[in-house]
C-alpha cells in the first residue's frame, strides 16, 4: 500500500449477514464466501479495496462488474454506487496501485450506445467467488464467471429487445487496436496501457493486454468506435478512446459472450480460449469448475463454534488470501515487463511484498504450498531479468513501499522446507539486496512514487553500511528503512546458512543488530538519525514512533533487553490504551503479539480478540483496511487458529487465542489432519490456561510449521480469566 490515511472509527461486528443462518448443511464452504466485504467504508479509498470478482484462486485476469473508471486509489467497483458501467477484467491487485492491459463490455438495448449505465440495486445482485449476477433496471439481466485468463458473461434480454454489445479496449489518451470479424462473431485487439508506467525504470514499450472477444450469436450489425463516436461498419481501428461493438438479431433473450486475455498476443488469447473455455456455452460448466477450484481449498477447513457472520468472515478471508500473487505465465510461456520479451517458464505479478511477507506469506506455506516454489522461481525470474528481486511488482518494479521484503518470503520458504527453487541463485539475489546500493544512491532522496528513478532497493543502503543506518537527511522515510534493512540482514543471514556461507551469515546476523542504532534512551523511542548522527524527526513509512518502535520482529528478546522489559511493558500498554495501534495498517500487525515475548502472553490473548472484532465484520464496510493482496485477511485467517508469525522469515509462530472452539485443517501435502481444539471457547472466555499437541504439553506460546503440517491434535484449555500459562 502507499499515501494511505489513518482511519478513526472503528467497526464492530455486524449483527447483519449475507449468509442464511441454517447454511448448513451446505454443498461446500463456497457458500458461506461474502465477496462484498470490504467493498467501502467511511473513507473514498481507505476501506477494504475490495471487488466482488470472479476467478479461481490466483487468477491472471479477474472479472468484476464496474460501476466507476478505475485507476490509482479506485477500484472498478463501489458498493456505494448505483449504477453498472460495465464488466471489466481486471489485473488492478490493490487500491492504492494501477490497472493494466484491462478490457471491458457492457450490454445495450436499441441503439448502440458507449458509456451506456444501467441502474441496479443490491437486492437483485448475488455475489460469490464463481459467480456473479445482476439484474438491472432495464430489464437486462448479466451473470460473470471466469477461468484464470477467461471471463465468460451471460446477458438475458427483455423479450421484444434489440440487443447490442459495446466492448471497451482503451481510455481517452491511449491508443489501442480493435478487428471486428463478424463472420467469427468476434472482436479481437489490444490495450497498452499500463497505469504504474511511469513509476520504476522498466518502461517495457512492447507491452499489451490482448484480448480476443468471442460470442455466441449471430452478428447482424457492427462497427468500431471512438469515445461516443461510432464507426457503422469498420471492421479495423488503432486509436485512443477505442471500442468496437456488436449487435444481435431483434428478440434474442440470451446472449454468452468469451472474453479471453493474455499478455503474449492475441493468438495466445485465442490459444487461452481454445483451453479453458471452449464450448461458446459453456457458463455454467466454466461457473461449476471455478466454484470447484474454491472448495478444493476452502473445504480443506471446517470450522465449529462459529456464528455466521463470523463462518462468513472466515471464509472470505480465505478469498482474499488466496487470490495473490497471480499467474502471469499462460501455458509456459509469459511476458516480463522487465525486459519486454516473452520467456519459457512460470511467472507471478501482484508481489505487495511490503505487506504480504508479514503473514500472507505465511498463510501460502500452509493452503497453497504446491505453489511456493514456482512462486520464489518466478522472482527469481524478475532478478534475472530485471537486475532486482521484486519489491512491488505491478507487473514490473515499482518502487511502491521500502525494503527488499522479498529476502523474507525466501529466508521463510527455506526455513519451511521448501527445495524446488535455485537456492544458489536465490542468495545471489538476497547477496545483491543487501550489499548492493541502488544507482544514484547518494544523489537521490528515492521519496514516495519519485519518478524517473532506478529500482530503488534498499535505498540509502550507502549511509547504513558506513554509519549503521540510513542518513535521514539524505533519504526519504530513513528510520523505516532502517530497520527494514537490519530485519532484511537477519533473513539475508538465513539464506546465508542455508546455503553453506557461515562466515557471510554471521556478517549479516551481526548487522541485523543494527536497529539498536534507532533507539534512543533519552526518549524511549525509536528515531531518525541524520548523517552526523543527530537524532531528527520523521523518516517513518506509514507509521510513527509509536508503531516502529517494535518493528523489531527478528529479535524481539534483543529489544525488550535494550529498552528493559519493564519500559518495554509499560509502553506496549500504552500503545494500545491511548489509540496508537493501528491494525488498518500492516506494521501494527505484529505488535498485539509481542506480550507472548514479555512474558505476560495473556495480553497478547486479550489484544488479539479485541482486533479481531474491531476490524472485521460480515458487511461492506467490515474491512477497516486495504487488504492489500490477502494480508488483512491473513492476520485474521492465522490469528483465528491461535497463531501469528511475528518473526516471518523463520519457521515459527507466536501463539495467540483461537477464536472458535474447534478447526480443523487438511492441509495440503500434510499426512493427517491437524485439528485445533478449543473446547469452552467463547467471547467471553479468551485466555488461554493450557495447551498441548498431540498429548503433549506446550509450555511456551510458540509453534513451528512442523508442529502445523505434522497434524494431530492441538488442544487449547480456555479461561475467563488470565493465567500463568507461557509465562517464561
Amino acid at each position: 500500500m502507499r499515501a494511505r490515511l489513518l482511519l478513526a472509527p472503528v467497526l464492530a461486528l455486524s449483527l447483519a449477514t449475507a449468509v442464511p443462518a441454517d447454511a448448513h448443511p451446505r454443498a461446500s464452504n463456497v457458500d458461506l464466501v461474502n465477496p462484498l466485504i470490504g467493498t467501502t467504508g467511511t473513507d473514498p479509498s481507505e476501506y477494504g479495496g475490495m471487488i466482488p470478482s470472479t476467478a479461481p484462486p490466483f487468477a491472471m485476469t479477474r472479472w468484476s462488474p464496474q460501476t466507476r473508471v478505475n485507476y490509482v486509489s479506485r477500484l472498478p467497483y463501489h458498493h456505494d454506487d448505483t449504477a453498472i458501467t460495465g464488466f471489466i477484467g481486471t489485473h488492478q491487485p490493490a487500491i492504492w496501485m494501477g490497472d493494466y492491459g484491462y478490457v471491458s463490455g457492457m450490454p445495450g438495448l436499441g441503439d448502440v450506445r458507449v458509456g451506456r449505465s444501467m441502474p441496479f440495486t443490491h437486492a437483485d445482485e448475488h455475489a460469490s467467488p464463481s459467480r456473479y449476477s445482476v439484474k438491472m433496471s432495464t430489464g437486462v439481466g448479466a451473470e460473470l464467471t471466469g477461468t484464470s485468463r477467461v471471463g465468460v458473461m451471460r446477458f438475458t434480454f427483455p423479450a421484444d429487445a434489440s440487443p447490442n454489445f459495446v466492448l471497451t479496449a482503451t481510455r481517452a489518451g491511449i491508443t489501442g487496436g480493435v478487428h471486428v470479424d463478424p463472420a467469427r462473431r468476434e472482436i479481437s485487439g489490444y490495450n497498452p496501457d499500463r497505469q504504474d508506467s511511469k513509476l520504476g525504470p522498466f518502461k517495457a514499450p512492447g507491452f499489451k493486454g490482448y484480448f480476443v472477444a468471442s460470442f455466441d450469436t449471430p452478428v447482424t450489425g457492427f462497427g468500431t468506435a471512438t469515445g461516443t463516436a461510432l464507426h457503422e461498419g469498420e471492421r479495423d481501428r488503432t486509436d485512443a478512446a477505442l471500442g468496437a461493438y456488436v449487435r444481435f438479431p431483434a428478440r434474442t433473450r440470451t446472449v454468452q459472450v468469451r472474453i479471453a486475455t493474455s499478455f503474449i498476443s492475441v493468438d495466445q488469447a485465442r490459444e487461452n480460449l481454445r483451453r479453458e473455455v471452449p464450448e461458446p456455452r459453456g457458463f455454467d460448466r466454466v461457473a461449476a469448475q471455478t466454484k470447484a477450484a474454491w472448495s478444493e481449498k476452502l473445504d480443506r477447513v471446517d470450522v465449529e463454534g462459529a456464528t455466521p457472520d463470523q463462518l462468513a468472515t472466515f471464509y472470505t478471508s480465505m478469498v482474499h488470501a488466496l487470490q495473490y500473487p497471480s499467474e502471469m505465465s499462460e501455458y509456459g510461456r509469459y511476458y516480463s515487463a522487465y525486459d519486454d520479451r516473452v520467456h519459457n517458464g512460470v511467472s507471478y505479478t501482484s508481489y505487495s511484498l511490503w505487506d504480504t511477507f508479514r503473514a500472507e506469506n505465511a498463510f501460502l506455506t500452509l493452503f497453497a504450498p504446491e505453489r511456493i516454489d514456482d512462486m520464489v522461481t518466478s522472482m527469481l525470474h524478475d532478478y534475472r531479468e530485471g537486475g532486482r528481486l521484486p519489491m512491488w511488482k505491478n507487473p514490473a518494479e515499482t518502487n511502491i513501499m521500502v525494503g527488499t521484503n522479498a529476502d523474507s518470503i525466501i529466508a521463510e520458504d527455506i526455513a519451511k522446507g521448501f527445495t524446488g527453487f535455485d537456492r544458489r541463485l536465490a542468495y545471489e539475489a538476497v547477496y545483491k539486496d543487501a550489499m548492493t546500493p541502488p544507482e544514484r544512491d547518494t544523489e537521490l532522496r528515492f521519496a514516495d512514487r519519485e519518478e524517473g528513478t532506478p529500482v530503488e532497493a534498499r535505498a540509502g543502503l550507502t549511509t547504513y553500511k558506513q554509519n549503521g543506518w540510513v542518513a535521514a537527511d539524505r533519504t526519504a522515510e530513513a528510520a523505516s528503512r532502517a530497520l527494514d534493512y537490519a530485519y532484511e540482514d537477519w533473513a539475508v543471514a538465513q539464506v546465508a546458512a542455508a546455503v553453506g556461507k557461515p562466515d557471510d551469515a554471521a556478517f549479516f546476523r551481526k548487522r541485523s543488530e543494527n536497529y539498536r542504532n534507532l533507539y534512543n534512551p533519552a526518549t524511549g523511542f525509536m528515531q531518525a538519525r541524520n548523517f552526523d548522527g543527530a537524532w531528527t524527526s520523521g523518516g517513518w513509512t506509514e507509521g510513527d514512533q509509536w508503531v516502529y518502535t517494535f518493528d523489531v520482529m527478528h529479535d524481539v528478546p534483543g529489544l525488550i533487553s535494550l529498552m528493559g522489559r519493564d519500559r518495554f511493558v509499560a509502553l506496549l500498554d500504552r500503545h494500545f490504551a491511548e489509540g496508537h495501534n493501528n491494525h488498518t495498517n500492516e506494521p501494527s500487525h505484529h505488535i498485539g503479539y509481542l506480550y507472548d515475548y514479555a512474558g505476560q502472553p495473556w495480553k497478547t490473548q486479550a489484544q488479539v480478540r479485541s482486533l479481531a472484532a474491531a476490524n472485521y465484520a460480515n458487511r461492506p464496510d467490515g474491512l477497516t483496511g486495504n487488504d492489500d493482496c490477502g494480508q488483512m485477511s491473513s492476520w485474521y485467517l492465522l490469528s483465528s487458529i491461535g497463531i501469528y508469525p511475528v518473526t516471518p522469515a523463520s519457521d515459527t509462530y507466536a501463539v495467540g487465542s483461537p477464536f472458535f472452539s474447534k478447526v480443523t485443517l487438511r492441509l495440503p501435502g500434510a499426512r493427517r489432519p491437524l485439528v485445533v481444539s478449543s473446547p469452552g471457547n467463547s467471547a467471553s472466555t479468551p485466555y488461554v490456561s493450557s495447551l498441548s499437541l498431540n498429548g503433549k504439553p506446550v509450555t511456551r506460546p510458540v509453534l513451528t510449521q512442523r508442529d502445523l503440517t505434522g497434524g494431530g491434535v492441538l488442544r487449547f484449555g480456555m479461561s475467563a480469566t488470565p493465567s500463568a500459562w507461557g509465562v517464561s
